[in-house]
């Protein structure tokens, strides 16, 4: 059984409720944080490890590191709540039913990085859980956690829950920040950095609901502990959001030492593929990351057993490999139409793009427009080297990663998958089907050099 720390208080009656959190050891890290220097609670989480858990995989530490300290100048923590990734969802499960250990990590990060004002972006589509968070804000104001001078410390934090308007493009910390401040939720050019001019021109630091609340076990262990689990630069744990061709989905925590196959397969995670069903291909860390087939997936390119963490899953680049990103692990069995899926995924990011880069705005339109066609039965040969095309286009070539986001999933699966976008061309009627049984354990087809 792997170690639990966000989630080890999961099995307890109420534990969303403030009284039985605090029963359980709720705010005994803020406790301990409030007594210490602020840099001295950046250093733990430097040593913790500590990466970001909302995709990027940066680490913690050193962008708090990073914030700006101008004399008389207020400096603002954002929590990225808008979880609007695709197959992720464990942060809604962390507010949902853990809210206390997110304004309890919120607070710590707050007093280390001097934030008076701290805010949750969360997405539009949350809305119940927006009652959640203000009822554990309230209980927290309430035992003298929030407000003014909090525990006699002389410190003063107020949380404040925005919900933001259902816009997938508000995930990237420049465009949630724009849109934090009234306006359209359009990504910043970078530099300057949010560190120096974010929320208001001010400092700011931006972190994912989950890597905040990890701050907790971080200070309560202390950072080298933390470091303990996990291995090499894949410390602590990870939750992530399975989904799919399972016959357990939900949302499991690991110690990234376990190996892919294990977490699909064992009766403690994701217990296999439904009826008997051959595993096809995995999507491991949300819709944006690169697919992986199954010949693939269990071993990396070197032939050693690819393990659920970032750099195992990141083995290769990203022409054998994937990402851990947010967490989001969606699993395809036998019956899973690649192209269908692709389709489906580039239809989402045509729609989310903001429109602001040229490459973005017409590139992934035009790569769903001609998915959509492949797949209705009216695709030509010569479509698949344009969608490479488009792709190898978009990447790269955009103020903010949601162009890569779009470019990736495409690239990969016309690298693995090719031979199911030929099937496609090559039988127009029966590619019109929903449910055919194109397996594919065969060597990943590469795309040729003249596409």
């Amino acid at each position: 059984m792997a170690a639990k720390v966000l989630l080890k208080n999961d099995h307890i009656e109420g534990i969303r409720y403030y009284d039985t959190y605090r029963k359980h050891g709720g705010y005994e890290a803020a406790e301990k944080a409030l007594k210490m220097a602020q840099a001295d609670i950046v250093e733990e989480v430097k040593k913790s490890g500590l990466r970001g858990r909302g995709g990027a995989g940066f680490p913690t530490g050193m962008k708090w590191s990073f914030l700006a300290k101008p004399d008389g100048v207020p400096r603002h923590l954002v929590c990225n709540a808008d979880e609007s990734e695709p197959g992720t969802f464990k942060d809604r499960y962390l507010m949902e039913f853990h809210p206390h250990i997110l304004i309890e990590g919120l607070l710590i990060s707050s007093f280390a990085l001097g934030s008076n004002a701290t805010y949750i972006y969360i997405r539009g589509e949350y809305a119940w859980i927006v009652n959640i968070l203000e009822e554990a804000i309230d209980e927290a104001k309430k035992a003298g956690w929030l407000g003014k001078n909090i525990q006699g410390t002389g410190f003063d934090c107020e949380i404040y829950v925005h919900r933001g308007a259902g816009a997938y493009i508000c995930g990237e910390e420049t465009a949630l920040i724009e849109s934090l401040e009234g306006k359209r939720g359009n990504p910043r050019m970078k530099p300057p950095f949010p560190a120096i001019q974010g929320l208001w021109m001010r400092p700011t630091v931006v972190n994912n609901v989950e890597t905040l609340a990890a701050v907790v076990p971080i200070i309560n262990m202390g950072g080298e502990e933390y470091a303990k689990i996990g291995v090499g630069r894949s410390t602590g744990s990870k939750l992530l959001s399975v989904c799919g061709n399972v016959n357990k989905p939900g949302v499991y925590e690991i110690d990234m030492t376990i190996s892919v196959e294990e977490f699909i397969y064992s009766d403690e995670y994701c217990g296999g593929i439904p009826n008997g069903k051959r595993l096809k291909a995995c999507i491991p860390g949300g819709s944006s990351v690169p697919i992986v087939p199954a010949n693939l997936l269990f071993k990396t390119a070197k032939g050693e057993t690819r393990y659920m963490n970032y750099e195992s899953l990141s083995d290769g680049g990203f022409a054998t490999g994937t990402m851990m990103g947010s967490g989001g692990f969606i699993v395809l069995d036998e019956d899973q139409c690649i192209v269908r899926h692709t389709m489906t995924l580039a239809r989402f990011y045509n729609h989310e793009s903001c429109g602001q880069c040229s490459p973005c705005r017409e590139g992934t339109g035009w790569m769903y427009k001609i998915l959509k066609n492949i797949e209705g039965g009216k695709g030509k040969m010569s479509d698949i080297g344009l969608l490479w095309d488009i792709q190898r286009r978009i990447e790269g070539n955009t103020i903010c990663p949601l162009g890569d986001a779009a470019a990736w999933p495409v690239a990969a699966a016309i690298r693995h998958f090719r031979d199911e976008f030929e099937w496609h061309v090559n039988n127009p009627e029966e590619s019109q089907r929903r449910n055919y049984g194109l397996a594919h354990y065969a060597d990943p087809i590469h795309v040729p050099a003249s596409a």
